[in-house]
């Protein structure tokens, strides 16, 4: 059997990185600069090393664009290289010297600041340059300039360079392909995507681009709520102030900085808007961490900075691995913590900002047990008391009368309809329920609150709103009670098929009436509603209406109907259609002959009168 060694040549190898490593050429330059700033990161090192004496104001990166001579120039004050340097670090390709640099200095407390690891990134300039030119000088004394150039194909040319200070310059003879490049705006749109926090001044045609300071860099401790604001607008200035935000500062079982704000959802909120930026010891990676940010957190706005990101060779986007998963868990504890901290220690800050972070917290419980039981002490209801409280808290106030029953409404706006004041006499909360996630985050409740059940107010009819006193059980001679003629007549006046009727006494003499719809059957609409499918029509047929044998109005249509059957008939579509619209159960087609029967009966009342 015969063994060897797997030969890789540059030749081969060139066009692929060119080609297909990088997705976007404008790659190159955060490439570029990312080396730069690695070479004055190892400066760094050797200073405190006492290998090497420097100025710091020496630490700079310049850029200049010659565009007569299609030229781009990057200069930095870094390490520099030997000659032999050239030939390990530059002319193998893949041979990571930030990798070797680290482990040779893996004590000093910069090794996070070196940002190179594959090696390849250099090799990214050939996809806009024709021929790649390197004038370098090492930091070590007596040692030459060295100067490379290479024109992409496995050939290059390394002699002795004339650069005169520490450093490196690298030259680009732009491509015909890439002159765009060779524009001032579009070199600054780029270093201020990629490398607006880079640790060293970043300077284009001697205009600085970098002065803005990463504050999720400072501990929490010494950051003010002005320079939270200042930052939040820096990186979003078409934006609103945000509600409140998380300070991320970890440094077990992985690094992870970074800050996270909870934005103001208004009317214009673009929730498809790129939200939390990905970095990488400072260089921009991605706006899309759909990944590392749970679903329910998409919507967040900020700054996630880790050197453990698994990223894949291009540095373009995460790969999932096992801390991916372990640093998104570590969000969603951090947000769910100060969500906790706020409703404990500002609680009037908390429920005033509700409205804004109800549907983010909402969607977190629905999406994720472990988010749920760090949150359900915050999980906030309004009452028809005026109230906020838990689902907990509400059944430790009313379980006992209300048999564990949680009565809540889909229209809290309607705070003195009919049915809400039957059950606030009866001195019975109702908890609001008005988002279109209130549905499914009842069901989800149900299966966590021992023995609860929600019931919307009108999706039942309740022992705590009938007057059983007052019932209208005398049999008349044909041997029927009030109660069953008064269902008999609204069935016949009606003539819906699928609708019941039934006559109940009630406490309150106000409500005339009111369309019961089956809570599950209610629920069932509700959430396919929500996800966009048609619900079953005939199913809304089947409806109870349920009559108030207590009401003036109701009790009066017999007599009615004695006199002019066809008036009482048009009430009683009158008071169902009604019933109907004050549910929010009238649709828009039915709408047009209501009105129209409306004015009929109208007329006839009037004709009466006069």
């Amino acid at each position: 059997m015969a063994t060897g060694t797997l030969k890789i040549h540059s030749e081969n190898i060139l066009p692929i990185i060119k080609k297909w490593l990088y997705s976007d050429k404008d790659i190159f330059l955060r490439e570029l600069v990312s080396n730069a700033c690695d070479a004055m990161s190892k400066v760094a090192v050797l200073g405190e090393q006492n290998e090497c004496s420097f100025d710091p104001s020496s630490l700079e990166i310049r850029i200049h664009i010659d565009k007569e001579q299609k030229k781009i120039t990057i200069s930095d004050g870094g390490i520099g290289m030997s000659a032999d340097e050239v030939e390990k670090y530059i002319a193998q390709l893949a041979f990571s010297g930030a990798e070797e640099f680290i482990e040779k200095y893996k004590d000093a407390e910069e090794k996070e600041q070196i940002i190179g690891h594959f090696g390849l990134g250099f090799y990214s300039a050939f996809m806009v340059s024709s021929l790649v030119e390197i004038q370098t000088k090492s930091f070590k004394e007596d040692t030459p300039a060295a100067y490379w150039s290479c024109d992409g194909s496995s050939e290059y040319a390394l002699k002795e360079g004339t650069r005169e200070q520490r450093g490196t310059d690298i030259i680009l003879s732009i491509n015909s392909d890439s002159e765009e490049l060779l524009e001032e705006a579009k070199l600054k749109e780029i270093l201020k995507k990629h490398c607006l926090f880079l640790p060293f001044p970043i300077y284009l045609n001697d205009t600085r681009i970098n002065e803005k300071e990463p504050l999720w860099t400072k501990p929490a401790s010494e950051c003010t709520k002005e320079e939270y604001l200042e930052f939040y607008r820096y990186l979003y200035p078409m934006e609103p102030d945000p509600i409140f935000w998380v300070h991320l500062n970890v440094d077990y079982p992985f690094n992870l900085k970074g800050i996270l704000y909870f934005p103001k959802i208004g009317k214009r909120f673009d929730i498809n808007q790129p939200s939390v930026h990905l970095y990488c010891n400072r260089v921009f990676v991605s706006d899309n961490c759909k990944d590392l940010i749970p679903d329910y957190l998409t919507v967040l706005r900020g700054v996630i900075d880790s050197p453990d990101i698994p990223l894949n060779v291009s540095r373009s986007y995460l790969q999932m691995d096992k801390t991916v998963r372990q640093l998104a868990a570590h969000i969603s504890k951090k947000v769910s913590d100060k969500l906790g901290t706020l409703h404990k220690t500002e609680k009037e800050t908390y429920i005033e900002k509700w409205s804004d972070i109800e549907m983010i917290v909402k969607l977190g419980v629905l999406q994720d047990d472990k988010f749920y039981e760090r949150v359900k002490e915050h999980l906030l209801w309004k009452t028809s008391s005026g109230e906020w409280t838990t689902a907990e808290g509400y059944l430790e106030r009313n379980g006992e009368k209300t048999e564990k029953k949680i009565f809540y409404t889909a229209h809290p706006e309607e705070h003195e309809s009919h049915m809400l004041n039957a059950y606030k006499d009866q001195g019975i909360e109702i908890l609001y329920a008005p988002q279109y996630l209130d549905t499914p985050l009842i069901n989800l409740l149900e299966s966590k609150l021992d023995g609860a059940k929600f019931q919307r107010i009108d999706g039942g009819i309740d022992d705590s709103i009938l007057d059983k006193d007052r019932e209208q059980n005398v049999l008349d001679a044909d041997g029927r009670t009030v109660s069953s003629r008064l269902a008999e007549f609204f069935s016949k006046a009606l003539g819906k098929e699928k609708l019941s009727v039934e006559a109940k006494s009630l406490k309150s003499n106000s409500i005339p009436a009111f369309v019961m719809l089956k809570e599950e059957t209610r629920r069932m609409r509700d959430y396919l509603a929500m996800t966009g499918n048609e619900f079953p029509g005939n199913l809304m047929e089947e409806q109870t209406l349920v009559v108030n044998t207590n009401n003036p109005l109701i009790t009066a249509l017999p007599k009615i109907a004695e006199k002019d059957s066809a008036l009482a008939d048009s009430l009683a579509h009158e008071i169902y259609d009604l019933t109907l619209l004050s549910q929010k159960e009238l649709s828009p087609q039915e709408m047009g002959g209501f009105i129209s029967r409306t004015t009929t009966v109208l007329e006839k009342l009037a004709t009466h009168i006069s």
